[in-house]
C-alpha cells in the first residue's frame, strides 16, 4: 500500500474538519513524532483528553490485559470493570449513581434528558425549560448544540429543540431574571472551554445553586473539559465548593480511550428508569479498564498534587513572553487549562499563531477566534514545559514581527 498522505484526508473524509498539515504516528509522554520523524511538544493534549500523555505504561497495560479477556457485551450484560469504575467515581465525588456512554456530547445528552424527565415525573410537562449561558459549548448533537450558547453551531440545522434559553456567563442577575418554576435545569461549565477559557467568578456557582434550589431546578455541571484533574482537583466543583445535582465527564476520563459518564444522586437517578435511555458501547470493559487506570494514576501517583506547580510554571512563562511581545490582553484559566486572549489589534488571529507554533514544533489549540488554548498532560515534565514555551516564544516573535 502506498504511503498515507495528508492530501488523502481531503479526498476521502467529509470536510467537517480541517486538521493540521502533519500526520502524527507515535507519541511518548508529552512528545509526538510525525511521518517524517519530526518531534513536537504537545501542549494540546488531544483537547484536554490525554491527561497522562501518550502511551502511558499503566494505561497501555490496562488496555492490553483487558483486551485479552473481554471487549464488549452491550448493555444486556454488565461487566466487572464497569461496576468497579462506577464504584470508584461515586467514592471520589458527590455522586451515588453513574451512567456510562462514549463521549461528552452523549453525557450531556443523557444529563439533559434526565433533567427533563425528572421534572416531568415530579411536576409535570410544563416544567421543561433549560437555561444555559452564552458562549457555552455542550456538544454536537442536535439537543446539545441547541443548549450550547454559540449560534454558529446551530446554523443550518434548525429547527432545533425548543424550551431552551441563554443568558450571559458570570451574570447572576441575568440568571435570576430568567429562571422560574418552569425551569427543569440550569447547565453550566465551571470553566467555559470552547468559549474562551473563562472560569466562573467568585460566588457565581454558589448563586446558581441557590437559584436552582429556590425554583426546584436541577443544577448540571458540564465538566467534560474541566474534569479529571485538569484544575488540580479531580473535578472543578470541588475547588469551588459547590455541588451539582448532575455532573458530566468525558475527555480525560479515558486518557485517550473514548468514554463518557453522567454522575448524579439517588434523589435524581430513578427518573431515568429502565428503557428510558441507553448506549450500545457505553460502559464497555475496555474503556472502563483504561479509565480505572487513569483514576489510579491521578489519585495514587501524585499527579494531582503536581498540577498547581506546573500551572504556575506555565503562567509565569507566558507572562514573561507577554512582557516582551505584548501580544496577549489576558492570560487566564485554572490549573492546566489555560487561555491566552490576543490583544484587540490581533482579534481573529488565534489560528494564525497556532499554525506558527506548529511550525516551531509545538502543538497548541484555539478556543474561539481570539484565544490560544493550552491543555497539556497533567504529568508533563517541567523540561517539556520550558522547551515548549521557548518554541511558543519563537512563534510569537514571528507572529508580531
Amino acid at each position: 500500500m502506498s504511503a498515507v498522505t495528508r492530501e488523502q484526508f481531503d479526498a476521502v473524509m467529509v470536510p467537517n474538519y480541517a486538521p493540521g498539515k502533519i500526520i502524527p504516528v507515535r507519541g511518548k509522554g508529552s512528545r509526538i513524532w510525525d511521518q517524517a520523524e519530526r518531534e513536537y511538544i504537545d501542549f494540546a493534549g488531544g483537547i484536554a483528553v490525554s491527561a497522562l500523555g501518550h502511551a502511558h505504561p499503566k494505561l497501555v497495560a490496562a488496555l492490553t490485559e483487558q483486551g485479552q479477556k473481554l471487549w464488549h457485551l452491550s448493555n444486556v450484560m454488565t461487566n466487572e470493570p464497569a461496576i468497579e469504575l462506577a464504584q470508584k467515581l461515586t467514592e471520589l465525588t458527590f455522586a451515588d449513581k453513574v451512567y456510562f456512554c462514549n463521549s461528552g456530547a452523549e453525557a450531556n445528552e443523557a444529563a439533559l434528558k434526565l433533567a427533563r424527565r425528572h421534572a416531568y415525573l415530579n411536576v409535570g410537562p410544563e416544567k421543561h425549560e433549560i437555561i444555559s449561558t452564552l458562549q457555552s459549548f455542550h456538544g454536537r448533537t442536535l439537543f446539545t448544540v441547541s443548549v450550547g450558547g454559540q449560534a454558529k453551531y446551530k446554523e443550518g440545522f434548525e429547527p432545533t429543540p425548543g424550551g431552551i434559553s441563554h443568558v450571559p456567563y458570570n451574570d447572576l442577575d441575568a440568571m435570576a431574571a430568567a429562571i422560574s418554576d418552569k425551569t427543569a435545569a440550569v447547565i453550566i461549565e465551571p470553566i467555559q472551554g470552547e468559549g474562551g477559557i473563562t472560569p466562573a467568578v467568585e460566588g457565581y456557582l454558589q448563586g446558581l445553586r441557590e437559584l436552582c434550589d429556590q425554583h426546584g431546578a436541577l443544577l448540571i455541571f458540564d465538566e467534560i473539559q474541566s474534569g479529571v484533574g485538569r484544575t488540580g482537583s479531580l473535578y472543578a466543583y470541588q475547588r469551588y465548593g459547590v455541588t451539582p445535582d448532575i455532573l458530566t465527564t468525558a475527555k480525560a476520563l479515558g486518557g485517550g480511550f473514548p468514554i463518557g459518564a453522567m454522575l448524579t444522586t439517588d434523589a435524581v437517578a430513578p427518573s431515568l428508569g429502565f428503557g428510558t435511555h441507553g448506549s450500545t458501547y457505553g460502559g464497555n470493559p475496555l474503556a472502563c479498564s483504561v479509565s480505572l487506570a487513569v483514576l489510579d494514576v491521578l489519585t495514587n501517583d501524585g499527579v494531582l498534587d503536581g498540577v498547581a506547580a506546573k500551572s504556575k510554571r506555565y503562567f509565569d512563562g507566558l507572562k514573561r513572553i507577554n512582557e516582551q511581545y505584548k501580544v496577549f490582553k489576558d492570560i487566564r484559566g485554572m490549573g492546566l487549562l489555560i487561555g491566552c486572549e490576543l490583544i484587540d489589534e490581533r482579534k481573529g488571529q488565534a489560528k494564525d499563531l497556532n499554525a506558527l507554533a506548529l511550525e516551531e514544533g509545538l502543538l497548541c489549540l484555539v478556543a474561539g477566534p481570539d484565544v490560544l488554548r493550552l491543555a497539556p498532560a497533567l504529568n508533563i515534565p517541567d523540561a517539556d514545559i520550558d522547551e515548549g514555551l521557548a518554541r511558543l516564544e519563537k512563534a510569537v516573535a514571528r507572529f508580531v514581527g
